[in-house]
């Protein structure tokens, strides 16, 4: 990528944000409560960077992402994502999170076991809540122990992760259902 910049788009759940660099997308950003909420949290995140129109790669990776929260079952993997500062254990992480499909979920156990150790389920946690690259890494498919739907760090916390995977046509468990 030629360019580096930010800009908003619309979705079907409401106006999300995506960043770019050289070596591609440094950060995309779930919606806040309304689009200059959004606008001041990219601001906020990435203020070396200017709102611009985006190149064409970004383009298409807006478009990827808008399909996806129509509820189109794409896993994101060809969006080319910027991993410089980011630590070897969350990328390893986030790696794993990437492989899981659209409409599944896995849990924080099951990715540390995946790391080579299960005590590394809080850790596993913590980076998918630092997670920057949301949905494109997609946090909102790891649950907690037992398939507890547990917390997520987007705006409108758990309940914006039950829509999201409600979208991709994950069931809830009886104990969510009350949250669509």
């Amino acid at each position: 990528m030629s360019t580096t910049g930010f800009a908003l788009f619309a979705t079907a759940i409401g106006a999300c944000g995506i960043a770019w660099g050289p070596r591609g997308i440094v950060g995309v950003q779930l919606p806040e409560s309304d689009e200059g909420a959004t606008r001041h949290r990219m601001a906020r995140r990435f203020p070396q960077l200017q709102e611009i129109e985006p190149p064409p790669e970004v383009h298409r990776a807006t478009s990827a992402i808008c399909a996806l929260l129509d509820g189109e079952p794409l896993d994101l993997l060809e969006i080319e994502l910027d991993l410089e500062g980011v630590s070897d254990l969350h990328r390893h992480v986030y790696a794993i999170a990437r492989r899981i499909p659209p409409g599944r979920t896995r849990t924080y156990g099951d990715i540390a076991a995946e790391l080579g150790d299960k005590g590394l389920a809080r850790a596993v946690g913590q980076a998918l809540g630092l997670n920057p690259f949301a949905p494109v890494v997609p946090c909102h498919r790891v649950l907690a122990a037992g398939g507890k739907w547990g917390g997520f760090s987007a705006h409108g916390g758990a309940a914006s992760k039950l829509r999201m995977l409600a979208i991709e046509g994950a069931r809830p468990d009886s104990d969510t259902e009350s949250l669509f």
